[in-house]
């Protein structure tokens, strides 16, 4: 087992590497104490080569393997590639490409929702996955050879079930299909994390303008403080707090220290300053001009058993089609579409429209009908 932990030694790897069609990648990281995810460990591996690149190496310069993530004749595979495709832009400005992510193949080929790598690695290549290691703190040094074994069977079986879901895909014409999925993770926007949006991980229930004003300015507060500090956000003020400033602004260090989810000694606190500051600001700023759809979301009303039939058509087609129902629409593409409002449903273009989009419109404008025919449910084309 090749443990990569100089330049030197990396450089020469990805010398090696380049002769490759396709390299499968993971790696292994923690962020349980930081804001910013810490690389701790990458694994590669590509036909007749595998190794482990230690990226906390004193002095190690990873300027070669961010280079070889760009090379546009090697296809990066990886498994549920959005966390590590984060930690790649954070650090190295790069999105691989081209891209390979093998979770969103094997829905593309009938393997289910979310399929794990674990069982892509039983039913593709044979093998069992030890997960004796899944807790380890990567961070520690040094790793026991155990540890390392799990961390590079992440690639070694990766690649047999890349090969096989190439050639499936190649077979059933459905590489197009794929690309479409890829191209959204490819999107730069995805992984930049934005202080501006943050108010939008609190999926707040009301569509008030100023509450919404308010939450906005402290999530965006807490977000620069948590990148600042390179700390949790949580570390820095949890979730409930948040949302209970943005319903009851305090406007003294006395209100705020009794708002039950802050805590004890913060108002007195620089930060708890800061945020006083914020929410004074955020009594006169403007909404954040995203909540529009949020509000057209909220008064969305369509009829539950419209909702219900064009699920019931979704899981049809998805079976009919051997793909994955959420690869084709989600919960939001339904309602939008019971309720008459398909501009920009995803579901209505592409392959999508094939496999799903163009019987719903047509189910729901009455011509198609959904029935049982012994015992299974059939498609009827509606002629009156």
């Amino acid at each position: 087992m090749a443990i990569i932990d100089t330049t030197e030694a990396l450089d020469a790897l990805m010398t090696e590497l380049r002769s490759a069609s396709y390299v499968a990648l993971d790696t292994e990281f923690m962020r349980d104490h930081t804001y910013w995810p810490r690389l701790c460990l990458m694994q590669v591996a590509a036909p007749g080569i595998e190794a482990i690149i230690d990226p906390m190496a004193e002095g190690i310069d990873l300027a070669s393997f961010y280079d070889l993530l760009r090379a546009p004749g090697i296809i990066k595979v990886l498994h549920a590639s959005r966390q590590d495709i984060e930690i790649f832009y954070i650090q190295g400005q790069v999105i691989p490409d081209p891209l390979f992510d093998t979770q969103i193949a094997a829905m593309v080929c009938g393997f289910g929702e979310s399929a794990s790598y674990e069982t892509l690695a039983r039913r593709l290549a044979h093998a069992e996955i030890d997960k004796s290691a899944r807790f380890t703190d990567w961070s520690r040094r040094p790793l026991t050879k155990r540890q390392l074994e799990y961390a590079l069977a992440d690639v070694t079986h990766l690649r047999v079930v890349y090969e096989a879901l190439a050639k499936q895909l190649e077979r059933t014409g459905r590489a197009a299909w794929l690309e479409e999925e890829i191209a959204a993770l490819k999107e730069p926007s995805l992984y930049k994390l934005d202080p501006a949006l943050a108010w939008k991980r609190l999926k707040p229930r009301t569509t008030n303008k100023r509450f919404l004003a308010l939450l906005a300015c402290i999530a965006a507060w807490r977000e620069r403080e948590a990148q600042a500090r390179d700390q949790p956000r949580s570390r820095i003020l949890k979730d409930e707090a948040l949302l209970e400033i943005a319903a009851h602004p305090p406007e003294t260090a006395q209100a705020l220290e009794h708002i039950r989810t802050i805590p004890k000694g913060f108002a007195a606190s620089r930060m708890g300053k800061a945020l006083l500051e914020e929410v004074a600001r955020g009594a006169d700023a403007e909404p954040p001009p995203e909540i529009e759809a949020v509000r057209a979301r909220r008064k969305r009303e369509p009829s539950p058993s419209a909702v219900d039939l064009l699920k019931t058509l979704l899981r049809h087609c998805a079976e009919a089609a051997g793909v994955a129902p959420r690869l084709i629409a989600d919960a939001e593409d339904i309602e939008r579409l019971a309720a008459h409002e398909d501009d920009g449903v995803p579901a209505l273009h592409g392959w999508r429209a094939e496999v799903f989009g163009n019987n719903a419109i047509a189910l729901r404008d009455g011509k198609l009908a959904l029935a049982l025919e012994r015992g299974e449910a059939v498609l009827v084309k509606r002629t009156a």
